[in-house]
C-alpha cells in the first residue's frame, strides 16, 4: 500500500459548512454487503434498522481550519504531486 493510495479530490463545495435544513435530509449512504451503494436520507434510517442493530453516533463538528504538511522530500506541494 502506497501514501498515494489515499490522495483525492475534494472540492469545496463536497464539505459542509453548516447542518442540513432540515436536519433528516442530511444525506446518508447505505451499504450492505454483496450489493451497490444506495444514497437515501436519514429520515428513512429507521426503514434500515433491525431489532439488535447499534448506532453509532459521531458528534464532531466542523471547524473552520485547515491543516498544511509537506512530505518529506517533495517539496512544497499540496498533495497531488505538484510542486
Amino acid at each position: 500500500m502506497r501514501l498515494s493510495d489515499f490522495d483525492f479530490h475534494l472540492p469545496d463545495e463536497a464539505i459542509a459548512l453548516r447542518p442540513a435544513e432540515p436536519r433528516d435530509s442530511a444525506r446518508l449512504l447505505v451499504v450492505r454487503p454483496g450489493e451497490a451503494l444506495d444514497d437515501h436520507v436519514v429520515r428513512e434510517l429507521p426503514d434500515f434498522l433491525r431489532p439488535g442493530d447499534a448506532l453509532v453516533f459521531n458528534d464532531t463538528r466542523v471547524i473552520p481550519a485547515r491543516l498544511m504538511g509537506l512530505r518529506a522530500g517533495r517539496g512544497t506541494g499540496g498533495g497531488d504531486g505538484s510542486p
